[in-house]
């Protein structure tokens, strides 16, 4: 069957026809195309049409799909038992290899979504502490949990409200917008001995790629330092993109605890949050504060998250930054060349194209945008074979998978367009 019918066919079985808000294609006036495989820097639809990916399953796979290595780890374990919901070795050896590379990190505990490792990471902060109240930023996204849904990004951003998710469960939420840092400060101000923590992506994604502005997290890092408060930085993203050590190994700033999902699952569900060997101690069966899970520590995502890592280990992170920013350069010099105004946003092997006049470095430039014009440029870059993510305010990433070949076919791609 082809996409539209197969699409038909889902939104009588799913909510809106799939399993994650965005796939519905909805914010770019689009229905969604279904993937039949993928290989490499490229997809391929169930009509066989071939698209060069910029999402790569939003992150996971900044070694390209099916990268060798990768694939032979997860065949070898899955050979071996999918599930056991007991210890294993893998799960050793990932905590190892996580731990070489950001050393912050002195023990972890794995988990099956950057859901679970944020959700978890706040009950651990607010265990340790003994306090409640956290600040988040506005347009950060931090999974679903319903702490976390007020003012998120990503999907949720473009909900109005929080249906489902009580007043008082987001009672002690503060909020304040990215890269602020005189709000945090207000925050702590009049209520520092209630503060639990801070959370943060330590470069923002789901409201669009938005890099923190100079002295913002060393201020972070000062203000939880002074009042007691644990940082937390949500590296679901950029861990393993923005360099090998994360954020945090970029931009120099050490936080207490940190969440990572996405590259080191190697494309299989994971998470995983850890921190402070005393911090993390608070965790059953040590200390009180409770979590668990039936998959944590899935061997087959353990096996593929090693050989990912294991394999960046050997990549050449500065080379890809070089082609990504020439590349993205190039892409807004094309669009702006059309008359559409574009702000540029782009730090590793990720970036974001905004449809805007203006600098966006908190989410209210963000939903600023034009989202009328990235769905005219959404809709006619897919028609020319270019997949990238049904929504403005999302990163598009590069793999080391991608060649100079395929950044002259989406620049080619982006000269046909028209608005």
């Amino acid at each position: 069957m082809d996409s539209k019918t197969l699409f038909a066919k889902a939104q009588t079985l799913m909510p809106g026809g799939v399993n994650s808000p965005l796939r519905a294609c909805k914010y770019v006036k689009s229905e969604p195309v279904f993937i039949d495989n993928a290989k490499g820097a490229y997809l391929w639809d169930v009509d066989g049409t071939q698209y060069i990916d910029y999402v790569f399953s939003w992150g996971p796979q900044i070694l390209g799909h099916q990268e060798p290595s990768v694939s032979a780890a997860a065949h070898k374990a899955i050979d071996l038992g999918s599930s056991y919901g007991a210890p294993c070795l893998g799960e050793i050896s990932l905590a190892e290899e996580i731990k070489k590379l950001i050393p912050s990190m002195e023990m972890m505990r794995m988990v099956s979504s950057g859901t679970e490792a944020t959700m978890s990471a706040l009950r651990l902060a607010r265990g340790y502490t003994g306090r409640n109240k956290f600040v988040k930023f506005i347009g950060n996204y931090h999974g679903h949990a319903d702490a976390f849904l007020a003012a998120a990004g990503s999907a949720a951003g473009t909900i109005p409200g929080t249906p489902g998710v009580p007043e008082e469960v987001i009672s002690h939420t503060l909020l304040a917008h990215y890269n602020d840092l005189a709000a945090v400060q207000e925050h702590f101000e009049t209520a520092g001995d209630e503060i639990a923590c801070v959370i943060v992506e330590p470069a923002a994604g789901n409201m669009g790629l938005v890099p923190p502005a100079e002295g913002f997290l060393q201020g972070l890092r000062d203000l939880c330092t002074q009042y007691g408060a644990l940082l937390i930085f949500d590296e679901v993203i950029t861990g393993f993109r923005l360099s090998l050590g994360g954020a945090q190994e970029r931009f120099g700033i050490t936080p207490d605890l940190t969440t990572l999902g996405k590259i080191i699952g190697g494309g299989f569900p994971v998470g995983c949050y850890g921190g402070k060997q005393e911090i993390m101690e608070q965790m059953a069966p040590m200390g009180g504060v409770f979590q668990a899970g039936t998959l944590s520590g899935n061997p087959v995502a353990m096996a593929a998250g090693l050989a990912t890592l294991k394999r960046l280990q050997e990549c050449d992170y500065e080379a890809l930054e070089i082609r990504t920013k020439r590349m993205a350069e190039e892409l807004t010099s094309i669009i702006t060349g059309k008359g559409q105004s574009v702000f540029l946003a782009t730090i590793g092997s990720a970036f974001t194209m905004y449809f805007s006049d203006k600098p966006v470095v908190s989410m209210v430039e963000s939903s600023q945008c034009d989202a009328e014009a990235y769905a005219t440029y959404w809709q006619q870059m897919m028609a020319h074979g270019i997949y990238l993510a049904p929504a403005g305010f999302e990163c598009a990433f590069t793999s080391f998978a991608h060649t100079d070949e395929d950044f002259e076919k989406t620049l080619e791609a982006a000269r046909k367009v028209q608005f």
